[in-house]
């Protein structure tokens, strides 16, 4: 980096000198021999900007870019219109990492109030933070906001995300919070064996329901709020945002706080990330929410602004003790979303919805006829499960060839299928005659655009 340091070498030496070392080593010379580097790196040499290119291209020419999407599991390709791209580019949302000064940051302010008032509307809460990381992260984040001296374990279904659930031992971990999960049934909540260990757990801190769940079912999320409530616990909802456009929304169903990942709001998929986690809650969970909360407000001379209303305190001077150390800055992604809902609007995310839904139990329906049956028979939102009377991999393998990323195999050779509103009913029927001809239950044959 010495190269990027706007110092000329007679200037480094005398700010070494004021520093009191001789030279770079001597500076570093408290640092252990043995952790030193002590060859040169293998570097290549250096690239005019044209070869770097061409060779960035060839590297990206490694990727395989598939046509159609059948993968879902907490990533979704859904149509992002092209004013969010064009919005989210403009020099004026390049913004500083923290808004920390209100009086010069009300660009990055108002977009996080738009972004948090949208999320309570989808949500029906009353109040929503920012910078949360991703969906998971919110989730496991609403477990230190429930515990308490005397409610010390928090629960989670096991037809939750497994990813976020892992996160969620991350953090239990580090806190020494205990973490139980519940056991399904048919695919869905076991609400009984919820039941049986509330009524044994006077601790009971809080339980964490997805909706829909991990296996793309509905769960009765009333029922088992009622449950949680009895016991003193607070409940919990992890959401589609997509799905929220249709779906009671977790308000209505009694919850206390509701987390999701907004990810399907006008993010690609981009190989994982930068993602952004929304976390919404009831005005008497306000003070426990981590992260910040931006407020409108007036200035001196009556005009519209915008402040830091609420953050955390210890997030900044008093670590060991906070409940969260969530303060980074996602407001590009969270642009993004509030962008994506403003384009969409109700009725724009509500037929994507109506679309993503009725499309897969199309395909859910079809892939009956390749014997692929599905394994679970409640409603469902866009995923739902099937077995597969064949290796999953040759199936999935004859998909890939011909530009298709089929489902996400999971246990006992089931496949998670996933069907958005891109997908158009030609991308399925190829789908469904690929399928058939993997299995041989078709007297149909594909013809490969490839």
């Amino acid at each position: 980096m010495g190269s990027y340091v706007p110092n000329t070498l007679k200037e480094r030496d005398e700010m070494l000198k004021e520093a009191g070392y001789t030279s770079f080593e001597d500076m570093f010379s408290c640092i252990p021999d043995e952790v030193k580097l002590k060859e040169p790196l293998n570097l290549p040499s250096g690239l005019s900007e044209m070869e770097v290119a061409r060779k960035m291209e060839e590297l990206a020419d490694k990727n395989t870019v598939f046509k159609s999407i059948f993968r879902g599991a907490g990533a979704y390709d859904h149509f992002i219109p092209a004013i969010v791209n064009s919005v989210i580019s403009k020099e004026e949302f390049l913004t500083a990492y923290t808004p920390y000064q209100a009086e010069i940051s009300q660009g990055i302010l108002q977009s996080i109030f738009e972004f948090q008032t949208m999320i309570c509307e989808l949500t029906g809460m009353d109040v929503a933070n920012a910078s949360h990381y991703d969906g998971a992260t919110a989730a496991a984040e609403t477990i230190p906001m429930c515990i308490d001296r005397k409610h010390k374990t928090a629960y989670v279904s096991a037809t939750t995300h497994p990813g976020v659930v892992k996160v969620m031992q991350t953090y239990c971990f580090g806190s020494n919070t205990k973490l139980v999960v519940i056991p399904s049934k048919d695919g869905l909540t076991d609400m009984d064996a919820l039941q049986d260990a509330l009524d044994k757990d006077p601790e009971a801190a809080c339980f964490y329901l997805q909706q829909p769940n991990f296996y793309g079912s509905f769960e009765d999320a009333e029922a088992i709020g009622e449950i949680v409530h009895a016991h003193g616990a607070k409940f919990v909802m992890g959401v589609n945002p997509i799905a929220l456009a249709i779906m009671k929304s977790p308000r209505e169903c009694g919850a206390d706080i509701a987390v999701g990942d907004g990810q399907p709001l006008g993010m690609p998929i981009s190989y994982g990330g930068p993602y952004v986690g929304f976390m919404a809650a009831t005005s008497a969970m306000m003070r426990k929410l981590p992260g910040r909360i931006v407020g409108e407000t007036t200035d001196n001379d009556g005009n519209r602004a915008y402040v830091l209303t609420l953050q955390a305190r210890e997030q900044h001077i008093r670590r060991e003790k906070a409940s969260s150390n969530i303060c980074s800055n996602q407001d590009l992604c969270a642009l993004t979303a509030s962008v994506y809902m403003a384009a969409m609007g109700a009725e724009g995310m509500a037929e994507a919805a109506r679309q993503c839904m009725a499309k897969a139990q199309y395909l859910r329906d079809e892939l009956k006829t390749a014997g692929l049956y599905p394994v679970f028979h409640g409603p469902f939102f866009n995923e739902f499960v099937t077995n597969c009377p064949v290796d999953d991999g040759k199936l999935l393998d004859a998909l890939a060839k011909e530009g298709i990323l089929g489902g996400l195999p999971i246990a006992d050779g089931s496949i998670l299928w996933c069907v958005t509103e891109k997908n158009t009913k030609a991308d399925i029927d190829k789908l469904v005659a690929i399928v058939k001809e993997i299995t041989g239950k078709g007297g149909l044959s594909y013809e490969s655009n490839f």
